[in-house]
Formats: structure tokens, sequence, C-alpha cells
């Protein structure tokens, strides 16, 4: 699942992954502001019904679960990918945002915080879907300086939601490539002339997904549960 202003800056990549896996995926696209133009055959009239998105705004969490109720009504679908995780962040940019009118629905030792992006199974999905309490509670009373905080509702509405109803359903830690050269774990940027070489291979099998990744000749393999 996509969520994007137009057009997919990555697209050509994209199709490198999912080539190969054909019938064994479904892609969804909520394009905010322009309607894309594809250059992959697995992203033509993938377009949801789409809604104005403001970033930082209750819009993004809107947009998220939009493309979860487009997704589900595909029976075959079981995995949904936008990509993400859940942490404790206790400075002002995590927990520092937690408001006490979330009481008593939400505690602040419940309070998480995660990227705009989550990977997550149907029956999560579908707990998404039918929640109204926290939804309500996120759109109320985490928004972008409400309170004197700035409190972004797509970074923390899902983590805290399913750190409150399936804590022990979750990964419950944060995924990031790394530098590792320094001997201690800090996330690294990379420019166009930092890459010589990228090759993906991807295999699907009985609810596993396994990458294969060839970078600048180093190899590394992830696995993940789907």
């Amino acid at each position: 699942m996509f969520l994007t202003p137009g057009s997919l800056p990555f697209e050509k990549l994209w199709d490198m992954f999912f080539r190969g896996n054909e019938g064994r995926f479904s892609v969804y696209i909520h394009a905010s502001k322009e309607k894309p133009v594809h250059v992959s055959p697995y992203f033509l009239n993938r377009e949801i019904h789409s809604s104005p998105v403001t970033w930082g705004a209750f819009s993004m969490v809107d947009a998220e679960r939009r493309l979860l109720a487009y997704a589900l009504k595909d029976p075959d679908n079981q995995h949904f990918v936008l990509l993400s995780d859940s942490f404790v962040d206790p400075g002002p940019h995590g927990n520092g945002r937690y408001s006490t009118r979330m009481l008593p629905e939400v505690e602040e030792k419940d309070f998480r915080k995660g990227a705009q992006w989550f990977t997550m199974r149907r029956q999560h999905a579908l707990l998404v879907m039918a929640d109204s309490l926290y939804y309500s509670r996120f759109r109320d009373y985490c928004r972008p300086f409400a309170d004197g905080k700035n409190c972004i509702a797509d970074e923390h509405y899902l983590p805290t939601f399913f750190n409150l109803v399936d804590p022990g359903g979750i990964a419950n830690w944060s995924v990031t490539r790394v530098d590792w050269s320094e001997r201690k774990w800090h996330p690294k940027s990379y420019r166009a002339q930092d890459v010589t070489e990228i090759v993906f291979s991807l295999n699907l099998w009985n609810g596993h997904m396994k990458l294969e990744v060839i970078f600048n000749g180093n190899f590394g393999q992830y696995s993940f549960s789907c």
C-alpha cells in the first residue's frame, strides 16, 4: 500500500522487487494531490478513491485506514504493508507529545511512537478498521500544536493502539538500515554516489518472505514472518 502525493519516484525499483512474484501480491495507491504517472504495469489502475492529506494532520491516519479498507475487500490479502514499527520515545518528540486528555483510555505508559510505515496481518488490519474508541481519542487530542505539543497522529496512533489491544502479537521494535562501521547502531543516509551495485531477490513461501540484497558487493539476507 503506497501513500503518496502523486507519482512514485522509485517505481522502477519496486517493479524489480515485485517481478517474478505475479499473483502473490496486490498493489494499492493513495495519491492525495495528483494522479500518478506509472512506468510499471504492476501499478496501472491501482489508485483507490483518495482524500486530501496534510502532513502531520490526522488525515494521514484516515488515508492509512482507507488503504486498509480497500485492501481488505480482497480475501486473498493476508498481509498488509505500508512499512513501520513501534517503540518508546521518552523525549519531547515522543512521550512529550502525550496529552492527558486521552485518559482514561490511553495512559502515558502505553503511549508509543513509530514511523508512518507499517506491516500487519489481516487480523490486525480488521482490528484497525473496527476501532472507534482510540481512533476518536487520537483524532481529537493528537494534533500538531494541540495543548502546546506537536503530536503527529500517524506516528502514534497505530503503535499505541496495538500496544494496548495486542501487545503480545506485535514485533515491538523499530527496523531501519543502520551503519555498523563504527561498531555502534545509528541510522545511515546514502547518496546516489554511494551505490555502485544493488540486486534484489525476493522469495515468498508459506507465509514468510525472504529478501536477499547485494549492496556494493555486501550480501544481506532478511526474513520476515507474514
